[in-house]
């Protein structure tokens, strides 16, 4: 009989399938190695495959689209509950096929080779600005241990070090360890400024980038980790939904006509919802400094002013931060530039 739906348990070294025919019956089980398994689905008759969206799973999601099958990528933590009793391959495929039925679990979009490469740039520089920091503090932590005290700030900082590392006080023996470290400090910081000079070519071919980075509070790295991790602006019905995929939205606790709302979810991708959190930080900044020196001020700018008044700055940047994710999606959706106070078609 044929297999309508295959549930597929990704592994690194063994991966477990799971075929079920139009009633969901289960007719058909594989264990198979890596070295087989690629082999084993493109060769199946064409169907739908249902795999979690885990490590290496848009890669094999791309190849099996390749050869004509339907693939489904489905969120881990909305399949965990259709576990039943212990964790085995064998139980994640059961839970695979259940959760597959369910129409109210969105699928992952597939992200291109092209999106997981500029996602993979991005977590690149975040181990070298993660290493750069612990560097800087390290120079810090042992000059101070010899009473010389470097500004606050990596730049202000950075900028006197040489000097202080030579200063009377540092002993002759430590200086060529701490030179060494500014060396390296120097070294992470031109790999950084390189791959932002990447990161900024790929963005002008992107229309959908650039046209995010003319929303206020969105710059390049906003703009390509959204774009790249959220794939496509069709994947979300608004932009309320995106912004709850990005955990900007509150957690909510509600029964019968009692309705409770919490502090924001923080479910989603943990890295664009830092960027654009950020992001909203630097333009409610920059908001004050208009507003401080007597500038005409957008519809936005004023709104997140009102806000901070209102609920204090932390709160103020987390909403306007919301905002901006509505704003980034109907800009995206519907191909238009965002001009000061509005979206406007161009």
């Amino acid at each position: 009989m044929h297999a309508t739906t295959v549930a597929i348990d990704l592994a690194k070294d063994v991966f477990e399938l799971a075929m079920a025919d139009a009633s969901g019956r289960v007719i058909r089980r594989e264990r198979l190695s890596r070295s087989h398994f690629g082999l084993f689905v493109e060769t199946l008759p064409t169907c739908r495959i249902v795999m979690e969206a885990c490590g290496g799973a848009h890669h094999w999601a791309r190849r099996f689209q390749a050869v004509g099958h339907q693939v489904v990528l489905l969120p881990g933590q909305y399949v965990r509950p259709y576990r039943r009793r212990n964790k085995t391959d064998r139980a994640d495929c059961l839970a695979l096929l259940e959760a597959a039925k369910n129409r109210e679990i969105l699928p992952v979009a597939i992200k291109t080779p092209q999106s997981q490469a500029i996602l993979g740039l991005h977590r690149v520089r975040s181990q070298w600005m993660a290493t750069r920091t612990a560097r800087i503090n390290a120079l810090r932590g042992l000059l101070r241990e010899y009473g010389v005290s470097l500004p606050g700030g990596a730049v202000a900082g950075l900028r006197v070090v040489a000097a202080a590392i030579d200063a009377e006080a540092v002993p002759p023996v430590l200086r060529p360890a701490l030179h060494a470290l500014l060396a390296e400090i120097r070294a992470l910081e031109a790999r950084i400024l390189e791959l932002e000079q990447q990161l900024e070519s790929l963005s002008r071919q992107s229309p959908a980038i650039l046209r995010l980075r003319k929303v206020s509070g969105i710059g390049l790295l906003t703009s390509t980790a959204l774009v790249s991790s959220a794939g496509s602006a069709d994947a979300f019905r608004n932009g309320r939904h995106l912004a709850s995929w990005l955990g900007l939205t509150p957690r909510e606790y509600s029964s019968g006509s009692a309705r409770r709302l919490g502090s924001i979810s923080k479910r989603g991708d943990v890295y664009v919802r830092m960027l654009l959190v950020h992001g909203a930080r630097a333009a409610l900044n920059r908001a004050k400094q208009l507003a401080k020196a007597g500038h005409v001020l957008t519809k936005l700018q004023r709104w997140a002013l009102d806000l901070e008044s209102r609920a204090g700055h932390n709160k103020a940047t987390v909403g306007l931060a919301n905002k901006l994710a509505r704003i980034a999606w109907a800009c995206w959706k519907f191909e238009r530039d965002f001009i000061g106070d509005c979206v406007r078609v161009t």
